[in-house]
């Protein structure tokens, strides 16, 4: 089958997508795959097409780039996007610029485009290759995917089954032009160690090390898709509803996760906690046997890149943004038609007839005393541990003071001021970051 026609079949499930996009860095690859594509929308019905370059200005060579990928996409008639990043400094430069990079990648794709990547084959073996060296496990070792959401659309690297030898005859036919990055010469950097002097060393014993490399990441992607639904499947009872509906914060049932195998908890939680924190390295894991096996009455918390894992009530919650912070001092309330911003903190409403007096929204400070229907005045730690709400919760609850007198504790029936009959103070909490909730 022509390449041509091997990338159509991989792009099938994408042909009507609202644009194409191809990361285009002026290299080999990605000079090949704009290139086929251009031809292929001369006499197919594609999507749109155009290419994204972006710009790192790490090195002196780089600064003629853009120049060289306008030319390149004049002479196609592909319209080219050109971004200028900036790459923070840091222990790895490498995986700086990777990563402002693909923020560029997410920020120029509009809902449902595809952003075309040109890792091939080659590509693979080395990614497998260098994350079996750094101790990867089966989410690492299944290699880069074919297709992953990115941003508002998706990432497609069509080439994954084309070796860069039938690339580099590709271009050389066809008499195309591409840039050198001299970086890739760099041995000191780990993936180009690999690819000048491991991997050819290899080969020279076992000729056939890329195909077999790639086909052990598509051995386990298949493996990790199987963990994948194992996952699902133990989550599925361990995200059983809260006690507290309005508490819109990942969580689990502890005791649903406790009773699968330690190997069995390990792989749930990775899938759970994949889109909201980078992985814990295997020492780092005993991090949850301390807080699984802690005592009933122990407020253990796990500490992750992202965020922190919290026990109460018999659940896990997964905190992160504001929830790591206090909220802010009192504030006083004086539009009540409003719903209240709460820095750091949701926001706060009052429904119903707004009661007469001086209002003001504070946090607990320890002393606090309600008076509660045919109750009499009550200690407001004891009515928190009566109502079961989670610890974490407790000191960014807020509490409404009427002239200096505490009246009402936000979403607690009976305690949120519904017991006078003609309103009811609602809190909205915040979130963790945008989009894991």
């Amino acid at each position: 089958m022509s390449l041509e026609s091997r990338l159509l079949t991989a792009l099938a499930p994408w042909r009507h997508a609202p644009a194409w996009r191809v990361a285009f860095s002026g290299g080999l690859d990605s000079t090949v795959l704009l290139h086929l594509l251009a031809r292929l929308a001369r006499r197919e019905d594609l999507p749109p097409l155009s290419a994204l370059h972006i710009h790192h200005g790490l090195q002196a060579a780089a600064e003629a780039w853009p120049v060289h990928c306008q030319r390149v996409c004049d002479g196609l008639g592909v319209p080219l996007d050109i971004q200028r990043v900036m790459v923070d400094s840091g222990p790895s430069l490498e995986r700086a610029a990777r990563d402002a990079r693909y923020a560029a990648f997410r920020e120029r794709l509009a809902a449902g485009e595809v952003l075309l990547a040109a890792q091939h084959r080659d590509d693979q073996a080395e990614t497998l290759l260098f994350r079996l060296l750094r101790g990867a496990g089966v989410r690492g070792l299944a290699g880069m995917p074919a297709s992953r959401p990115l941003g508002r659309g998706s990432l497609v690297r069509p080439l994954l089954q084309v070796c860069r030898v039938e690339l580099e005859a590709y271009a050389r036919a066809e008499g195309l032009d591409w840039v050198d990055d001299p970086s890739n010469t760099d041995t000191a950097l780990a993936r180009n160690f690999l690819r000048q002097d491991i991997v050819p060393l290899l080969q020279r014993r076992w000729p056939r090390l890329t195909d077999s490399l790639a086909r052990s990441a598509e051995h386990m992607a298949e493996a990790e898709s199987l963990l994948a639904e194992l996952a699902r499947g133990d989550l599925g009872a361990a995200r059983c509803g809260t006690a507290f509906p309005w508490l819109a914060l990942p969580s689990l049932d502890l005791a649903t996760l406790a009773a699968l195998t330690p190997a069995r908890q390990r792989n749930a939680l990775r899938f759970w906690l994949a889109p909201l924190t980078p992985m814990p390295d295997r020492d780092h894991w005993a991090g949850w046997e301390d807080l699984r096996d802690a005592a009933p009455d122990a407020r253990p918390i796990w500490r992750l890149g992202a965020g922190e894992l919290h026990r109460a009530d018999g659940r896990l919650w997964w905190l992160s943004g504001d929830w790591l912070f206090a909220p802010s001092a009192n504030l006083p309330w004086r539009r009540f038609d409003q719903p209240l911003e709460l820095p750091g903190n949701g926001r706060l409403e009052l429904l119903g007839t707004p009661p007469s007096g001086r209002l003001e929204v504070r946090y607990r400070q320890g002393g606090e005393v309600l008076v509660v229907a045919e109750r009499g005045r009550r200690d407001l730690k004891r009515l928190l541990n009566e109502s079961r709400l989670p610890v974490f919760i407790r000191g960014r609850l807020p509490l409404l003071f009427i002239d200096g007198e505490l009246q009402a504790l936000a979403n607690l029936p009976s305690l949120d001021g519904s017991g006078s009959g003609h309103w009811r103070l609602r809190w909205t909490p915040p979130t963790n970051d945008q989009g894991l909730s």
